[in-house]
C-alpha cells in the first residue's frame, strides 16, 4: 500500500514538473502579446498626435520587430523551457516605448530615411534580438563562461582601450568612447565590456571568496580585509578612474567600479567592502574634480543650474534647463503622445529620452516605467539569489544591478539628484551599441533562469 501511494506521489511530481514550464511560457506568451500590443498602440498614437493620420508602413515594420520578440519566445519554449516569463516582455515592451518616442522626435524635427534615428533603432532592435536569439540557443550551459574568467577579463580591457587604437576613434566625439567600423557606423565598446568584465568579476570572485570573506582584522565591529585582498579593488578603481581621465567617460567608469563593489558585497556579505568601496568613489570624485575641467563643470551646472553668474543659461546649462522645463511642461499626467515638443531638449533622443517620455507621458507614465525596471531588475535579482551555484548567483545579480545602476544615473542625472554622466538608458535611448548590449544581458538572465529552475533540488523531511 505504501508503495502504490509513493508512486501516486511521484507520478504527480512528475506531471508538475511537466506542465510548470508550459505554464511559465504561457505566461510569457500573453505578457509579450500585450507588450507589443502596446508597443503599437504607442506607435499609433504618436503618429495620430504629431502627423493626424496613420502610416501603415511604420507599423508594419514594427510588427516585424514583433515576430523576432515572439521568435525569441519561441526559441525558450524548445530550449528554455524554465526560463523567467517577465524578462523578455519587460524588455520588449521598454525597447517599444523607446523606439516610439525617437520616432515622435524625428517627425518632430523632419528626419525622415536612413538618416532617421528611428530608422537606425528599429535596425539595431532586429540586431539585437537576433543576437539575444543566436545567445540563448548557442549557450547551452552559462558555466562555461566559469572556465574563460580571466579571457573575458583581458577582453573587457582591450574593449575598453579599442578608442586608442589608431584608425578606430571618432576624433571629433566629446569622449573618447566610440570606435568607427569601416566608415560606416560609430560603435561603443565600452557596453560589450560591461558584460566582460562582469563575467570576469563574477569568476574571479567565485575564486577567491574565501580569502576575501575569512581573513582581516577587527576593527569598529567591521572585519577590514588585508591589503592583497585590497589590491584588486584598488586595481579596477584605478582602471575606472583611467576611464574617467583619459576617455572623459564619468559615467562608465562609476558603473563599473559600482558593478565590482556591488558583487564584492553579494560574494562576501562584508560591509566593509561597501565601506571601502564609498570611500574610494569619494576620493576619486574629489581627485577627478580638482584635475579635469569636464568633471568640475558637472559638478558645477548640477549644483549651480538656474545661477546665471556660475552657468550661461545658453551655454552649458540650456540641454539640463529644456529637460527640466519639459518634466514641469508634463505634469502629472503628459501632454499626451505627439504633443509635447521634446526636440527642444538637444539629444532628446537618447541623453533626454527620459525627459522626453516625461513630457508626453507625464509623472505617471514615466513613474510607470521606472516600475518595470524595478521589475526587470528584481527579477534578475531573484534568479540570481535563488541559484545553487556561486557563479550564476554573482553574475545574474550583477548583470541586474548594472541594469539599475545605469538607470539611476541616467534619470538621477536629468533631474538634478546627481551630476549627470553620458550614459544610455537601457532599452529605452538611441544607440546601437547600447541596446545589443542590454539584450544581450536579458539572453543571459533566461540561461541562468532556466537552469535555475530546472536543476534539482534537495528536499528535506
Amino acid at each position: 500500500m505504501s508503495s502504490d501511494v509513493a508512486a501516486d506521489t511521484s507520478v504527480i511530481k512528475a506531471l508538475k514538473r511537466i506542465r510548470m514550464p508550459q505554464t511559465q511560457r504561457n505566461r510569457e506568451f500573453w505578457l509579450l502579446l500585450f507588450s507589443c500590443a502596446l508597443s503599437g498602440a504607442a506607435l499609433t498614437l504618436v503618429q495620430l498626435g504629431a502627423l493626424g493620420l496613420i502610416d501603415p508602413m511604420i507599423l508594419l515594420i514594427g510588427g516585424g520587430l514583433a515576430v523576432l520578440a515572439f521568435a525569441l519566445h519561441i526559441v525558450l519554449r524548445l530550449v528554455a523551457r524554465d526560463a523567467d516569463p517577465f524578462v523578455l516582455p519587460i524588455a520588449t515592451l521598454l525597447t517599444g516605448l523607446g523606439i516610439a518616442m525617437i520616432y515622435r522626435i524625428d517627425i518632430a524635427v523632419a528626419n525622415t530615411g536612413w538618416d532617421a534615428y528611428s530608422t537606425k533603432q528599429l535596425a539595431w532592435t532586429a540586431i539585437s534580438l537576433m543576437g539575444a536569439i543566436a545567445l540563448v540557443i548557442l549557450l547551452r550551459n552559462y558555466r562555461i563562461l566559469f572556465n574563460y574568467t580571466y579571457i573575458f577579463g583581458l577582453s573587457g580591457i582591450v574593449l575598453l582601450l579599442l578608442p586608442f587604437v589608431p584608425g578606430l576613434r571618432i576624433p571629433d566625439a566629446n569622449a573618447a568612447v566610440w570606435v568607427s567600423l569601416g566608415g560606416m557606423f560609430a560603435f561603443q565598446p565600452g557596453e560589450l565590456a560591461k558584460i566582460c568584465l562582469a563575467i570576469f568579476f563574477a569568476g574571479y570572485l567565485v575564486r577567491t571568496r574565501e580569502s576575501l570573506t575569512s581573513v582581516g582584522t577587527r576593527f569598529l565591529g567591521i572585519t577590514w580585509p588585508r591589503m592583497r585582498e585590497l589590491g584588486p579593488v584598488i586595481v579596477v578603481w584605478l582602471i575606472s578612474l583611467g576611464i574617467i581621465i583619459f576617455q572623459r567617460d564619468l559615467g562608465t567608469g562609476t558603473l563599473i567600479f559600482g558593478m565590482f563593489v556591488a558583487m564584492l558585497y553579494i560574494a562576501t556579505g562584508k560591509t566593509s567592502w561597501v565601506l571601502i568601496g564609498l570611500a574610494l568613489v569619494v576620493a576619486g570624485v574629489a581627485l577627478a574634480t580638482q584635475i579635469l575641467s569636464y568633471v568640475r563643470g558637472r559638478f558645477i551646472n548640477w549644483l549651480f543650474l538656474f545661477d546665471p553668474g556660475q552657468v550661461d543659461p545658453d551655454g552649458a546649462g540650456y540641454q539640463p534647463m529644456q529637460g527640466l522645463f519639459g518634466l514641469a511642461q508634463g505634469g502629472l499626467i503628459g501632454t499626451g503622445w505627439g504633443q509635447g515638443r521634446p526636440q527642444v531638449t538637444p539629444l532628446a533622443h537618447s541623453d533626454y529620452i527620459i525627459t522626453s517620455l516625461g513630457e508626453e507621458l507625464g509623472l505617471i507614465g514615466l513613474f510607470a516605467i521606472l516600475v518595470l525596471y524595478m521589475v526587470f531588475v528584481s527579477r534578475g535579482m531573484r534568479i540570481g539569489l535563488a541559484g545553487q551555484d556561486d557563479f550564476g548567483k554573482l553574475l545574474a545579480t550583477g548583470l541586474s544591478f548594472t541594469i539599475a545602476l545605469q538607470v539611476f544615473i541616467m534619470v538621477g542625472g536629468v533631474t538634478r539628484v546627481i551630476p549627470l554622466t553620458g550614459l544610455t538608458t537601457p532599452f529605452l535611448a538611441a544607440g546601437g551599441s547600447s541596446l545589443i548590449a542590454n539584450w544581450l544581458i536579458v539572453a543571459i538572465l533566461l540561461r541562468i533562469s532556466d537552469a535555475v529552475r530546472s536543476q534539482p533540488r534537495v528536499v528535506i523531511g
